[in-house]
């Protein structure tokens, strides 16, 4: 229990601290506290309980933007797995609402497990294999430049073209009017908004506390996951679809997107949280594509500056979770496809057929690669699927691509075992093979 562990290392601090007192204390004379070994949860919890419904209430507030008509989840919906309803590749966002972003937003849900953005990430025995180098991995948004939700949610409330606080103190002013700003109050103390900082700080924390709700963050109710529980079967497409999903000589779509239980028997999240440059195409529906010398190159910036001067992460996206995917309009970083379909058949087709996706420069020649200058070029990944030359066969058939498709669409939260909604849960004993076939 983490409360006992908890204790038991404040018992071994004071053990520490006081050890001369503690030497005198005759044997058998302490007395014990009034919970024995371990704190009291209750209060713990109802604290968490008391701060996690404080950062709902911070997520849905619109009057916490510039136009006072967007929140969290303007872009964040909850009725769409916390992600946007529409298909803009990017939202309007800003004072008036009429400021376009630069990336599609992404899915808030299964990111409460996402681990710390470091260049070299070694999984832990429970993960896989720990001795193998999974290479730049881990962070929040797109580019991993951020490594806690505290940090990630002051992007968009201070962001010109979201929601659009002029500063942190206007933004720390909004919050002290609200109706729970007494709660927060109670929770953190009377003097809260007279310190910018640590209101900031108290904001982001509660923000953070809601997103790891499991219930509406990481409920892992899809039908896949009552078929690794043995209470569901994939039809037969759908049993194609992750065949060839898995299968290294085609889709190759578990190297980032693992679709197995862990070691431990974890439920899958669908993403190793590393980063890959695929190459998409450049999404012209973007404005600040309309600048010939725009080019947003991931972890290497614009938005992200630590690596600027690091060519080799210059057109890396870190791989979202592929749960829910069946409910977006979107694709991809810059949202360039709008259909569940492309996004797979651009996988099989990005080099056997680049026609398809690609335009033609004025020598007529299809100019792949056309959101990456030349010299990033290199770091766009060649495994397979994408070890093809233009006219060869592609690793996945239509046919595939359609299973794939119908597979992806077990993945969305919500599926109805029998007369009653599936429950939550994460942790499971392991599961034969016999299960996912």
């Amino acid at each position: 229990m983490q409360f006992g562990k908890a204790s038991r290392f404040a018992v071994l601090a004071a053990v520490l601290l006081g050890c001369t007192a503690a030497a005198a204390e005759p044997v058998g004379t302490r007395q014990r506290l009034p919970w024995g070994d371990d704190p009291p949860a209750g209060p713990a919890l109802a604290r968490a309980a008391a701060i996690s419904a404080v950062g709902r209430q911070l997520f849905f507030d619109t009057s916490l933007s510039a136009s006072g008509t967007m929140s969290c989840a303007t872009c964040h919906d909850p009725s769409n797995h916390f992600a946007p309803s529409n298909s803009l590749a990017v939202q309007l966002g800003g004072a008036k609402r009429n400021k376009p972003g630069t990336r599609a937003t992404p899915s808030l849900t299964y990111a409460a497990t996402t681990p710390f953005f470091t260049e070299h990430y070694y999984e832990s025995e429970d993960e896989g294999d720990e001795s193998l180098d999974q290479g730049p991995t881990g962070g929040r948004t797109w580019d991993g430049r951020v490594n806690r939700v505290r940090d990630q949610a002051a992007i968009p409330l201070l962001a010109p073209n979201e929601m659009a606080n002029e500063s942190e103190a206007a933004l720390v002013a909004r919050v002290a009017k609200a109706a729970y700003a007494p709660e927060m109050r109670r929770l953190f103390g009377d003097a809260l908004f007279s310190d910018v900082h640590r209101a900031l700080l108290r904001i982001g924390e509660a923000l953070e506390a809601y997103q790891q709700t499991p219930a509406e963050f990481s409920s892992y109710t899809s039908k896949y996951d009552f078929v690794l529980r043995g209470q569901a079967k994939l039809t037969p497409q759908e049993t194609r679809g992750l065949a060839a999903f898995n299968d290294p000589a085609r889709g190759n779509c578990a190297h980032c997107h693992r679709s197995q239980l862990s070691p431990s028997g974890t439920l899958p999240l669908f993403t190793d949280a590393g980063f890959i440059a695929l190459g998409v195409p450049r999404n012209r529906d973007i404005p600040a594509n309309a600048d010939p010398r725009y080019y947003d190159l991931g972890a290497c910036g614009p938005q992200r500056r630590d690596l600027a001067g690091r060519p080799e992460f210059c057109g890396l996206f870190k791989a979202p979770s592929l749960r829910n995917v069946a409910t977006r309009r979107s694709f991809y970083h810059n949202g360039v496809f709008h259909s569940l379909e492309d996004a797979v058949a651009f996988y099989a087709t990005r080099d056997t057929n680049p026609e398809r996706w690609y335009p033609k420069g004025p020598d007529g020649k299809v100019r792949k690669f056309d959101d990456l200058p030349d010299e990033y070029q290199r770091n766009v990944d060649f495994e397979p699927p994408f070890n093809r030359r233009a006219g060869d066969t592609p690793a996945l058939s239509p046919q595939d691509v359609a299973d794939i498709v119908a597979f992806l669409q077990t993945l969305t939260d919500g599926y109805q075992v029998g007369s009653q909604l599936a429950t939550t849960g994460t942790k499971l004993p392991a599961v034969s093979d016999a299960a996912v076939r």
